[in-house]
């Protein structure tokens, strides 16, 4: 295909820069234990200075790849699908997840938040950075807010951006897995004190699994 056709076809969501994709267990969040298929978008300029998958940061590295056939091995394996990145909103999402739903598919996307929300979601994990904000829509639809746990300061950004979710939105305080010896005593004595905070840990990696 035409760089240009390829172009055109990424730039409308039809081809996306697939990094990974992988059946597993969910490890996080309010879903955490649940068998889930997971779609890795790359294309990130966020710039976590901790982030695990710095590999997904370049899209120029991860070959544009035709959605159709993302979504027809996806739903080979789960009725759970979880799209993440990188950053997904970087891309158009209104196609894949028109095509998943077509499967009819739960969907669920993990996300800074930083880009417009598009796409049809069943569950939006909002995991914003201080680097750059989320968009006013996504905190309005988000259905759980995690906030990494670095340092002490991250609680303050945490309260700051859980007035900023709807009502309903799930709170959680994860800690930053290279940090977690340190931070956990932290957040476990928030979250007693502060008892609308639920805490979430990358459980994934406590079983060794992607």
């Amino acid at each position: 295909m035409e760089k240009e056709a390829i172009l055109a076809k990424v730039n409308a969501g039809e081809m996306l820069p697939l990094m990974e994709e992988f059946y597993t267990i969910q490890g996080e969040g309010f879903h955490k234990g649940t068998a889930a298929y997971f779609i890795r978008i790359g294309g990130c300029d966020v710039g976590c200075h901790w982030c695990d998958v710095k590999e997904s940061w370049n899209a120029d590295t991860h070959p544009p790849t035709e959605v159709r056939s993302i979504v027809e091995n996806a739903a080979k394996y789960s009725d759970t699908i979880v799209i993440t990145g990188g950053e997904p909103l970087t891309w158009d999402m209104t196609f894949i997840t028109s095509e998943l739903k077509k499967k009819g598919l739960k969907i669920h996307i993990e996300t800074s938040g930083a880009y417009k929300l598009t796409g049809d979601w069943d569950w939006i994990c909002l995991s914003p950075k201080k680097m750059k904000l989320p968009t006013e829509e996504v905190y309005k639809k988000a259905h759980e807010l995690k906030v990494i746990v670095y340092n002490l300061h991250d609680f303050k950004f945490a309260e700051e951006q859980a007035e900023k979710v709807n009502k309903d939105c799930i709170l959680y305080l994860q800690p930053e897995w290279s940090k977690r010896d340190k931070m956990i005593p932290e957040i476990v004595d928030y979250v007693m004190k502060n008892p609308k905070w639920k805490v979430s840990l990358q459980t994934h990696k406590y079983l060794n699994i992607p």
